[in-house]
């Protein structure tokens, strides 16, 4: 298995790979690709909270925010297996260096659209189609990426630091995007110079996304071997995941909670304002309280590398998951409120980024773009658990969607559990079968 390498003592690191929490940090080329997914991630929150803002203010329409937010998600679900071909196919560094560029460049046309005055509401609809098309054709190629650079002795460290970036960009993005409207629209609620700088900001973090990469040595060039058709690739890793009790279990596995763990995300407002009598500042310490709780779980992840018993870890904290947002939905008053949202943010962190790591370890370098792009074209299926769960929450009550959502998820989990004795049996996850074409749990002892 690969370990990270030190450059000035290749040997040393090969025998003793570093084990402290930032391990993959002090690997130059990751500490470059995490700062530029950070520059990104921070434009990400921050435009959804620009263009949410100024689309209501401009059309009054909570229908038109939901089709700038489909605009956004549908091109991730139906170029994502592209994304993964892609990156199977193509060197990853220039792959993951011109998305970011071409995002600057289109953030950076609808700023000037904003800030004179001529912005509609179509000009959100193709930018956001635009972001979600380019980052379902990068992401894939950015997440297996991770492995090549670090090692695989450092996948957990490593994935746990991404995951810390997207919460630490989700908890300080919103905010920031806020702020700065705040302070240069003066308090006029239809200006949108104040969102044209916002959109000026985004596209700077961007393009400080695209200059990281090139600092990057690797190179990232895929696996050597005669390519056939970019469909028989999408076809062979559908086949491979389908055929994988492991891989197969470990993407349902992450499917789950995202029809009915991310409940809690979508109801919050709804439960802030009818259950907790709470306003907007309420709202938003909630919010903080699980961003928090988030980043807490990804560093406690980024020491639990050579946890054993990792397949029970993922059972475990996924049920837990469960348990948190059923425990959230009983809360009445805020203190406990801001506990549960703490502690679901804490076990989801986890639950996630150990997922993605084991995902990582079970396949070979040449389907880790393709594996990955069908990870993240089956959580384009949350609003399918959504649907049953705000009908509850609509005919019956905010707490009972939330219950029954939560409660979904300790059961489903518990019996994925029984049926998958391959994925229960994963030990520390680095082992594969030797042609690494049919990957193997381990077990204690092993």
């Amino acid at each position: 298995m690969n370990t990270a390498v030190d450059l000035s003592n290749p040997q040393r690191s090969i025998d003793h790979p570093d084990k402290s929490m930032f391990a993959s940090l002090k690997n130059g080329d990751y500490l470059y690709l995490w700062v530029g997914m950070l520059g990104s991630a921070f434009a990400l929150n921050m435009q959804l909270v620009a263009q949410g803002w100024l689309v209501y203010e401009m059309t009054a329409s909570a229908m038109n925010l939901t089709w700038v937010t489909l605009a956004f998600m549908v091109p991730q679900v139906v170029f994502s297996l592209m994304g993964g071909v892609l990156a199977d196919r193509l060197p990853k560094k220039p792959l993951i260096m011109w998305a970011p560029a071409a995002n600057a460049l289109a953030t950076l046309i609808l700023a000037i659209i904003i800030i004179t005055g001529h912005v509609t509401f179509w000009d959100f609809i193709w930018v956001s189609a635009f972001n979600g098309t380019i980052m379902a054709l990068s992401i894939p190629a950015r997440t297996a990426f991770i492995p090549e650079i670090v090692g695989e002795r450092l996948m957990f460290n490593a994935m746990a630091y991404n995951t810390a970036a997207w919460n630490l960009s989700r908890i300080l993005g919103p905010a920031l995007a806020g702020f700065m409207i705040a302070i240069f629209a003066d308090g006029d609620t239809t200006s949108t110079y104040a969102v044209g700088l916002v959109y000026f900001v985004l596209s700077a973090l961007y393009l400080i996304s695209c200059v990281t990469v090139v600092f990057i040595k690797h190179d990232g060039k895929p696996a050597p071997g005669q390519k056939k058709s970019p469909f028989h690739d999408i076809r062979e890793g559908l086949v491979y995941v389908f055929n994988s009790p492991i891989v197969g279990g470990l993407i349902l596995l992450s499917i789950i909670p995202f029809l009915f763990g991310l409940s809690i995300n979508t109801l919050l407002p709804a439960f802030n304002t009818d259950v907790l009598a709470g306003g907007a500042d309420d709202l938003g310490l909630l919010m903080t309280a699980m961003g928090v709780g988030a980043i807490a779980g990804s560093l406690s992840l980024a020491n639990m590398g050579n946890l054993k018993h990792k397949g029970y870890w993922l059972l475990t904290t996924g049920a837990l998951w469960g348990v948190g947002v059923a425990l959230f939905s009983l809360c009445t008053t805020y203190f406990y409120a801001l506990i549960c949202m703490g502690l679901v943010g804490f076990i989801s962190a986890i639950n996630m980024a150990m997922n993605r790591g084991v995902v990582q370890l079970q396949v070979t370098q040449s389907m880790r773009g393709r594996i990955m792009s069908i990870d993240m074209m089956s959580h384009g299926l949350m609003p399918l658990g959504m649907l049953p769960i705000g009908w509850i929450a609509e005919t019956v009550s905010i707490q009972a969607g939330l219950a029954t959502s939560g409660m979904i998820l300790v059961v489903v989990t518990i019996l994925m559990g029984f049926c998958m004795p391959k994925v229960r049996a994963i030990d520390t996850g680095f082992q594969a079968a030797p042609n690494n074409r049919e990957p193997v749990a381990t077990s204690p002892g092993t």
